[in-house]
């Protein structure tokens, strides 16, 4: 839907997240968790496929993902998903990059193949002062930060430290431990131990800790920060014994408490926000919902009620949103937007006029289908009911 002009529909809510949160608020420190919630097909999906491109364009590390795919019951999980959707070592080599250029201002000239140090010996700039305000820059960036583990800053000023030339690495040496960075299994702690670290295992007890300590990389990597979405959380809903279950009711339990606990710690990290969407189901249903985790519906709830869409609440219904903003003219673009989707793939489909959409309005209303969803259905000319959330 590209003719979606700013602040119209979902660009109401998101152009708000954008300018509140992603230009001003994260990218100058803060933490924060939204949800988004809404009936099966109110545009969930598609509104953090958007943000998704809110996020890269205002220069954040994105990361998406579905509960479907990632387990949120260890939070060792959520981190290893996050990093390793990450080019780290060009995170690393950004380090370096600007640590050489706070010593040399010819270090902006040095060619990707090459190291700080080789780069500026072969100029004649290299010197045994130069050479220690690197690592003085070095230590300041990383082992003197109190933003980062200790372990994961040691792991990091070393990497940075062979990329700069100080203390040139090998490539399995470097594999080793940015592996141990991204909590691979196979890298075993003992292994690090002759390279002069001795890290901990990256568990689901310190990996909000390593998160913290992630972040702060990625903003001195030239990030403005982490952008986190992560949908489909109405899968944990799934009854045990149905072919589609994927949470046990113990693994339900410790993906509300992973939840809980990042809420109780979001305070603590900075330049990060998470994203995540669920079906109204999440709400509603008091045996699978968040409400059977009573320490987590605590924290989330909305407690105050308004009459209008408010963009600052912790909990955003799509529903809501698209009975205040989703107007006639916003809802014909929308099912102009699916014809011609469809159309380029040979599928019949009739843009629908005024009549109809107040009637789908009035469906929606009341109705187990989000706008969006009856919208395309109409426009597609589907009997059967797919579901698109």
């Amino acid at each position: 839907m590209n003719r979606v002009t700013q602040g119209e529909g979902i660009r109401f809510l998101l152009d708000f997240w954008k300018k509140e949160y992603l230009e001003e608020f994260i990218a100058s420190g803060g933490s924060k968790i939204k949800f988004l919630s809404g009936k099966q097909g109110s545009g969930k999906s598609y509104a953090l496929k958007l943000l998704a491109e809110d996020g890269e364009k205002a220069g954040y590390q994105v990361c998406s993902f579905s509960a479907n795919d990632v387990y949120l019951n260890d939070f060792s999980f959520i981190y290893s998903t996050i990093i390793n959707s990450m080019d780290l070592l060009g995170c690393l080599k950004n380090c370096a990059k600007q640590i050489a250029m706070s010593v040399s201002v010819n270090a902006k000239d040095i060619p990707e193949n090459r190291t700080a140090v080789d780069y500026l010996t072969s100029t004649g700039e290299m010197s045994v002062i130069l050479r220690g305000e690197m690592r003085n820059f070095l230590n300041d960036f990383f082992l003197k930060n109190n933003q980062m583990d200790n372990c994961f800053a040691q792991v990091c000023a070393l990497v940075t430290a062979s990329l700069l030339g100080l203390f040139p690495l090998d490539d399995e040496s470097i594999e080793l431990l940015t592996g141990w960075m991204k909590a691979k299994k196979e890298v075993k702690v003992s292994s690090l131990k002759p390279l002069g670290v001795s890290p901990t295992k990256i568990t689901k007890f310190n990996a909000r800790h390593m998160l913290r300590s992630l972040c702060e990389l990625v903003r001195l990597s030239g990030k403005k920060g982490i952008l986190v979405l992560v949908d489909d959380l109405e899968i944990m809903m799934s009854k045990e014994g149905s072919e589609s279950v994927k949470y046990t009711k113990m693994k339900r339990d410790d993906s509300y408490e992973s939840i809980r606990q990042l809420i109780d710690d979001i305070d603590t990290m900075h330049n990060i926000m998470f994203v995540f969407a669920f079906d109204r189901g999440m709400i509603d249903n008091e045996k699978y919902g968040f409400k059977s985790y009573q320490a987590l519906w605590m924290r989330i709830q909305n407690e105050i009620e308004s009459n209008r869409f408010n963009c600052f609440t912790d909990i955003a219904d799509l529903d809501r949103l698209a009975r205040q903003e989703y107007n006639v003219n916003y809802l014909m673009e929308m099912s102009l937007e699916f014809a011609a989707e469809a159309e380029e793939k040979g599928i019949k489909a009739d843009v629908l006029d005024e009549a109809q959409i107040e009637e789908l309005q009035r469906q929606a209303r009341y109705g187990t289908y989000g706008i969006p969803l009856l919208i395309k259905e109409k426009t597609l000319s589907k009997q059967e009911d797919q579901v698109y959330a």
